[in-house]
Formats: C-alpha cells, sequence, structure tokens
C-alpha cells in the first residue's frame, strides 16, 4: 500500500523534536596536573579556586540556576504545540436528524462520519499577564545573584583552608629544619664527648647522655617528617588535585612569612562585606517578590490563543490525505480567581512570617559574626604577643647555649648543662615556629571575620 508524502513527514518531525532528550550528559573534566615547579600561596590559591570539587560543583550550581531562569522565562514566549490524531471508525456514530422534507414525519436516524478520520494541527498559546512568570522576571535578577553569593562562600572557605594547609606545610618543613641543625650539633657533640672519653678526659656519662640526646632528635625528625606527609596529602586534596598528581612543592620566604603577621586591629568591623549577610539579604528580597506574588494573586490572568487544524477523512485509508478540510481559530482567554478557599490569603501570611524569620536569622547572624570576629581578633593579638614572647625567647636560648658550650669546652660547665641549653633551644626554635603557624591562622581568621579574605588570585 502506497501512503502519501505528507504522512511519512510526521514520524521525521516527531524525531527532530526528540532530538534532545536523545543527548547524553557532558563528564565533568578532571582537574589538570599540578605545575612541575615550585608553587607560591598565591599559584596555590589559584589552582584551587579553579579545580576545588566543591567551588566546580558551585558554578555547576549557578549553570543549572541560568538554566532554571530561562526556564521560568520562556513562558513569556509563545508556546506552539503540534498535534495529531488518527481513528479508524468499525462504527461510524449515530445522529438522529428530523425529517427536513417533512416535519410532520418521524425524525430520521443516520449515521455520520467517515471510516477513517485523522486530524492534524497546530496550538499556539502566548501569556499576556500571569502573576507566576511576571515572579520569574522580576526574580531572574536576586536568582542570579544569590547563585553567584553561594560560589564566592565556597571560594572563602577555600582560600583559608588552603593558606592555613600552606603556612601549617612551610612551618613543618621549618621544624625540620630546626631538628636537622639540632642533630647535627648533638652529633658533633657525641663525637666529642666520645673522643673526650677515649682519652680519659671524661666519664662514660657524658657520652652516653650525648647519644640519648642524638636518638631523641633523630626521633622526633623521622616523626614530624611523617606527619609531613599527610599534611601535603591534606594540602593536594583541598587545592583539588587528582589522586594520582605528583607531589605539590612549595616556594616560600621565612622572612616574607614573619612580615605578613602584621594586621590592622583597628579596622572596624562591617556586616555587609561578609557573605553570609548578603546571602540573606538576597533572600529577603526574593521574600518581598513571594509577598508581592501572594498579594497580587487576585488579579486576573490573560492569554491569547490561536489554533489551526486540518482534518481528513476517507473510506479507503490510501485516499485519506489527499483531501483536507482546514478549521482555524483565535481568541483571548481570561481567568478571573473569584474565592480560593483562602488559599492566597494562607500562603500571603506565611510569605510575611518567613520574611520576619529572615529578619531574625539576620540579627542572629549579625551576633554571630560580632563574636566570631571578637574571638578572632583577641587570639590574634594573644599570639602575636607569644611570637613576640618566643621570638626573644629563641634568641636568649642561642645565646645562652653558645655561652655554656663556650665555657664546657674550657671545662667550667658541666656536660648536662649543655645538654639543658641545646634542649632548651630546640624547644625555643619550635615554639617560636608553632607560635608564627598559630599567628598567620588567627590572621586569616580574623580576615574571614571582616570579610576581607580575597577570592581572585
Amino acid at each position: 500500500m502506497n501512503y502519501p508524502l505528507r504522512a511519512l513527514r510526521l514520524p521525521g518531525l516527531l524525531l527532530l523534536l526528540l532530538l534532545p532528550l536523545l543527548s547524553t550528559a557532558q563528564v565533568a573534566a578532571p582537574a589538570p596536573p599540578l605545575p612541575n615547579q615550585p608553587l607560591s600561596l598565591a599559584e596555590c590559591l589559584q589552582y584551587a579556586l579553579q579545580n576545588q570539587p566543591l567551588v566546580r560543583q558551585a558554578r555547576l550550581d549557578e549553570a543549572i540556576g541560568e538554566r532554571q531562569i530561562r526556564v521560568g522565562l520562556s513562558a513569556w514566549l509563545p508556546q506552539i504545540q503540534g498535534t495529531g490524531t488518527y481513528t479508524r471508525n468499525f462504527q461510524l456514530p449515530v445522529a438522529v436528524l428530523p425529517n427536513f422534507t417533512d416535519p410532520s414525519a418521524p425524525a430520521q436516524v443516520r449515521r455520520i462520519g467517515l471510516q477513517n478520520t485523522s486530524n492534524l494541527g497546530l496550538q499556539g498559546n502566548q501569556v499576556l499577564y500571569n502573576a507566576d512568570v511576571l515572579l520569574a522576571a522580576r526574580s531572574a535578577r536576586y536568582v542570579r545573584q544569590q547563585n553567584g553569593q553561594n560560589t564566592i562562600s565556597y571560594q572563602i572557605d577555600v582560600v583559608r583552608d588552603v593558606s592555613k594547609a600552606f603556612y601549617d606545610i612551610l612551618l613543618t618543613n621549618e621544624q625540620i629544619r630546626v631538628l636537622d641543625e639540632a642533630i647535627r650539633r648533638q652529633q658533633k657533640q657525641l663525637k666529642d664527648a666520645f673522643a673526650q672519653y677515649e682519652v680519659g678526659l671524661k666519664d662514660k656519662i657524658d657520652y652516653k647522655r650525648a647519644e640519648i640526646a642524638v636518638k631523641n632528635a633523630v626521633t622526633d625528625r623521622k616523626s614530624t617528617a611523617e606527619n609531613l606527609k599527610g599534611k601535603y596529602a591534606a594540602l593536594r586534596q583541598l587545592m583539588g588535585a587528582p589522586p594520582e598528581a605528583a607531589p605539590v612543592s612549595l616556594a616560600y620566604d621565612t622572612l616574607q612569612l614573619a612580615r605578613e603577621t602584621m594586621l590592622d586591629t583597628l579596622e572596624p568591623l562591617a556586616f555587609e562585606r561578609r557573605i553570609e549577610i548578603q546571602q540573606l539579604l538576597t533572600q529577603q528580597q526574593l521574600q518581598r517578590l513571594d509577598i508581592d506574588y501572594y498579594r497580587l494573586g487576585f488579579l486576573p490572568t490573560l492569554s491569547a490563543f490561536g489554533n489551526y487544524v486540518k482534518v481528513y477523512q476517507n473510506n479507503e485509508f490510501a485516499e485519506l490525505y489527499k483531501q483536507a478540510f482546514p478549521t482555524s481559530q483565535a481568541g483571548l482567554q481570561l481567568g478571573v480567581p473569584i474565592f480560593t478557599g483562602t488559599r492566597r490569603l494562607q500562603n500571603l501570611k506565611i510569605a510575611e512570617l518567613r520574611q520576619d524569620r529572615l529578619g531574625l536569622q539576620v540579627l542572629d547572624t549579625k551576633n554571630q559574626i560580632t563574636t566570631e570576629y571578637e574571638q578572632a581578633l583577641a587570639r590574634y593579638k594573644g599570639n602575636f604577643l607569644d611570637l613576640q614572647a618566643q621570638r626573644q625567647n629563641r634568641d636568649d636560648a642561642r645565646e645562652i647555649y653558645k655561652i655554656i658550650k663556650l665555657q664546657y669546652d674550657e671545662g667550667i660547665k658541666t656536660y648536662l648543662e649543655v645538654i639543658v641549653a641545646e634542649n632548651d633551644l630546640r624547644t625555643s626554635q619550635l615554639n617560636y615556629y608553632n607560635a608564627l603557624y598559630a599567628v598567620l591562622a588567627a590572621k586569616l581568621d580574623v580576615q574571614r571575620a571582616l570579610g576581607a579574605l580575597p577570592v581572585t588570585y
């Protein structure tokens, strides 16, 4: 049986419309490998802000939000739908008609229609006014703003966490350097003590004490080196580097780290700089639009429509699409909400209560920010004072060790005093670097509380 060409076009049109549903989703690209060079803090942050999974997810959420905005705004565009039906009438419908030639005669029972019927048409609808699409248009700006603020919030956390991990590794490296210096000094002391023991100038106690000190220093050095491996792994994870990435190496200047401890403690706290407050203010804007939406819920909806249909009828299927009987219409449709069972009023009250709740949340968040800032500033000031004290203790311990070592070499001091001075020097050096890290970490917390952490590098 031969079908007309126009009948064969319909499946092709349907396939074209279904093509978007058949497309496959794109897989997110993996993070690039780490550069084969020592990375500065700025380079680590730049890599992390581009590749950290949470930040990348937030950017995808922005893209999803943009598509959702377009979905909402698409209701302003004409909505056109194609329709097609085919009906095979095995028994034709019956109609009871009067006898037009003889009105006094009984009514006539007639079968109407043909055995094959098909309709092909287009339906179009254009919204002229609708509260739903008006809300979508008015809220688009704030939804974009909200999605962008969500990304910034993740970026701020990444900057703080990566910076702390970076400083932690640097200061652990400095601790290893301190332990290496201590091991070299104590190995030399062990060598000198053993030589003096062999010639009978010193007894065995000094030699054994030196040996114990070397073993303890080596053990501390190995433990610190093992901890450093875990800290490098944590930094790679915070940066979003792939698991198979090569070990990261860092570039830094110890003197620059000391200069970076300075902070303006008189900078005032401005709530509007905090991303949490900005997010809540955006939520309030969106909530006000919801309130307006329910307040305007009594307004009618208005839309225009148009239909065009071709009707095909024939008793023979092969002849069905050879002749069409078109019909068309256009008009306006007005919908007026008269009574909705108080649903609109209840939704309006819920929206207003949510707005009040957001106002209280803003107040509570400001209180939390104030407490966070004061605690962070207090920690910074306390740690900064401790850093000054530990720097002085380190310098004093270094000077004391030199004096006692010279006095021991001249036979004035005992070896026990040398060991005590050596332990004091090592402890003061480690305490200094611990205090330096505490100041840098506290400074990051203060900047986080002030909303002053940069998110672009």
